[in-house]
């Protein structure tokens, strides 16, 4: 195979078929008189569907070309025989999951965005319309997810499939990384009282008998939950099935009738109160109201000493940093990796420092290699406050691909090498299976043949 910087380039970030982002932001910018430009059996792919994916490609340093835009119509032709044999082959993506993803998105803009209020002024439309209008996309996009895993599943690479993926890129075109660091935390949230704790079981218990007496559930949930979304979801979350939440909200909700509104429970995420809404087969679909714990001074106090005196403990090497998170740290996110973020692409422990949360960047910006902080309160993502030591093991200044410095983002990269391989060997032996009609305007593309 002939390697180009575009192919490089691709080899190390993700799939040559990964499917498209939502195009959100580009929506309101691309202007294009629509047509339909190519027909996968029943999914149409529309010129400006070409304009936005090829939009997003320029913005991440792609180059403009006339290839370069075949690549993206190749592209997303792929996904809509995806889309179309996953329809043959029965693959396919609970609604509960599509909800979730769903939720986790909105999430995610209203954390970059800065709330609710400001996406709606800027999209012109509620947070419910705005789902409505983009559940078809998230679908489509899962199950595209599911089919290339389901392709490229079995694919692994050996050390010495690495080492010559690597030992055939030409010098000048391996990629330059930029500042990677090897940084860990150890959290701890703080614990509250029992006498607090009471009161705020006391408060979800008088909202429960008002639902009891008659007030309707999902207005009681948009005045009183403190769930990020109650006020658009009246606390309703949809359908999940065995083992997709938190432990004591699924073992209390299975517990429940149709119609039954449980007592408060305790979860990681706060205190519940949860209405069981209808159940079929292995999932179920549930409305809740969500308190969150607040703390006292003296519970952060507890917490800033525990960890305290597990950073002397590593200081003074009784216990490894490693150890330490694995055993104490409240982040299930960072203690199965011995405390480190974990690079998105790749999955090692050494990230560029454009990844990092900018507290923590800033954070490690005036540290010394080697160094741990004493007890940081810092604001999780739910919010939340907690407790955190950092301890910024390593750092690695711009360079150019090195195996020996770079080896989980070089084997990720031959990775990719190998399952953009199959997945395009997979087009050419399924693309006979499908109806697929091109626009003259692109016959040049070379796409079908």
């Amino acid at each position: 195979m002939k390697f180009t910087n575009h192919n490089i380039l691709t080899f190390f970030t993700s799939l040559a078929f990964l499917f498209a982002p939502i195009w959100v932001e580009a929506q309101s910018e691309v202007k294009t008189v629509d047509k339909i430009i190519a027909k996968v059996d029943n999914y149409i792919i529309l010129e400006s569907d070409l304009a936005l994916a090829y939009k997003d490609r320029l913005s991440r340093g792609g180059q403009q070309s006339a290839e370069g835009r075949c690549e993206v119509l190749e592209s997303l032709i792929v996904n809509k025989l995806m889309l179309a044999k996953a329809e043959i082959d029965s693959v396919t993506v609970l609604e509960s999951q599509v909800d979730a993803q769903l939720e986790n998105r909105m999430k995610m803009m209203v954390q970059q965005i800065g709330s609710e209020e400001k996406i709606e002024e800027y999209y012109g439309k509620s947070l419910d319309e705005f789902k409505v209008e983009i559940r078809d996309d998230v679908k489509e996009q899962m199950i595209i997810g599911e089919m290339q895993r389901t392709i490229t599943q079995d694919l692994e690479v050996t050390p010495k499939q690495v080492q010559n993926f690597f030992d055939n890129i030409p010098k000048d075109s391996l990629p330059f990384y930029s500042t990677q660091v090897q940084v860990g935390q150890i959290v701890k949230k703080p614990t509250m009282s029992r006498e607090a704790k009471e009161n705020i079981k006391a408060r979800l218990n008088g909202l429960r008998e008002r639902i009891l007496e008659g007030e309707n559930f999902e207005d009681i949930a948009r005045l009183y939950s403190q769930e990020p979304g109650a006020k658009q979801s009246g606390g309703n979350i949809g359908y999940f099935e065995r083992g997709q939440l938190a432990p004591e909200y699924e073992a209390t909700a299975l517990r429940l009738k149709p119609g039954e509104i449980s007592k408060p429970v305790e979860t990681d995420f706060g205190f519940h109160i949860i209405e069981l809404l209808d159940r079929r087969g292995n999932e179920f679909n549930t409305r809740h109201i969500l308190i969150l714990p607040k703390f006292t001074k003296r519970d952060m106090e507890k917490s800033v000493q525990f960890l305290d005196s597990i950073r002397n403990l590593i200081i003074k090497d009784s216990i490894t940093f490693e150890k330490a998170a694995a055993e104490y740290s409240d982040d299930m996110n960072t203690s199965s990796s011995g405390g480190y973020f974990i690079e998105s692409e790749a999955g090692g422990t050494k990230i560029s420092v454009d990844e990092l949360d900018p507290n923590i960047f800033f954070t490690i910006d005036t540290m010394e290699v080697g160094s741990i902080t004493k007890p940081i309160i810092f604001r999780q993502q739910d919010r939340s406050e907690a407790v955190r030591i950092i301890y910024f093991k390593d750092k690695i200044r711009p360079h150019r691909a090195d195996i020996r410095k770079d080896y989980q983002k070089i084997k990720q990269a031959a990775l990719n090498k190998k399952k953009s391989e199959k997945l395009a060997k997979w087009f050419q032996d399924s693309k006979s299976e499908v109806f697929i009609i091109l626009d003259d305007h692109y016959k040049d593309c070379q796409i079908l043949n």
